[in-house]
């Protein structure tokens, strides 16, 4: 069994903890345009999305909805749900008053139906939970039996060079970090945890792992961040995978 342990809080006691309804503005304008998003996870995660014209897809932490508006783009019908109230109304006022989103937290059952969905993504997403478990158990009960769940995390080698010295590697822990979105402070905390923990994670709620992707950056960024662009394009960022709920037995 994995050891689980909580990192005391390194950034300020004033400073909330994952309030995204707190910078939901200046974090929406970050991700809309920022060389790690808008060049390198959002791209990776269509990429792996492949042709969805039709399909029905929940965008699982859908924050203020660029990966949905995307997918919609490319013909895709998409629900979205999130914790935060305030990323939610971001999302509607981009997607519009029809669009199916709802505010939620990931930790709780999902408030659809079972087999509604032939995709589920979960951007960035699943390392704000100390357990996968549930989660992972609801995102299974809402994909039709063939449906994809496609993810991205913080990659579990990059997460345990954070701290010195580094932790356990093979225990789940939380960590605290501090960032700056407009200018305002926001102290985010993280689970981390093993790569095995992730792919038995997995398999335990029922999918079958069908990629593993470590990804390079869009192009288009070489030109426009350079220097990130080089640290992109050589070094560890996040981990992806396209997991797929086997179809019932015939």
């Amino acid at each position: 069994m994995d050891r689980v342990t909580d990192t005391p809080a390194a950034p300020s006691d004033a400073v909330r903890v994952n309030d995204y309804d707190g910078f939901a503005e200046d974090y929406a304008a970050h991700n809309e345009s920022g060389v790690q998003n808008a060049y390198y996870e959002r791209p990776a995660m269509l990429s792996l999305a492949g042709q969805v014209s039709g399909r029905r897809i929940l965008d699982a932490g859908c924050g203020a909805g660029p990966l949905a508006a995307a997918l919609r783009e490319r013909g895709a019908q998409v629900s979205g749900i999130d914790a935060s109230a305030s990323m939610v109304a971001l999302a509607r006022r981009r997607l519009g008053d029809e669009a199916d989103l709802r505010v939620g937290d990931l930790a709780d059952p999902l408030p659809f139906p079972d087999a509604a969905f032939d995709d589920v993504v979960a951007s960035l997403v699943l390392h704000y939970l100390r357990d996968w478990g549930p989660t992972l158990a609801e995102m299974r009960r809402v994909l039709r039996p063939g449906g994809r769940l496609i993810a991205s995390v913080h990659h579990p080698f990059v997460d345990y060079a954070i701290q010195d010295p580094r932790p356990d590697y093979f225990a789940t822990t939380s960590y605290r970090d501090e960032f700056s979105f407009g200018g305002r402070s926001a102290a985010m905390k993280f689970w981390r945890r093993p790569l095995h923990a992730m792919t038995d994670a997995f398999t335990a709620a029922g999918f079958r792992l069908c990629v593993i992707s470590e990804p390079q950056p869009d192009p288009a960024a070489r030109e426009l961040f350079p220097e990130d662009f080089q640290e992109l394009s050589t070094k560890i960022g996040f981990l992806f995978f396209v997991l797929e709920a086997p179809s019932a037995p015939e």
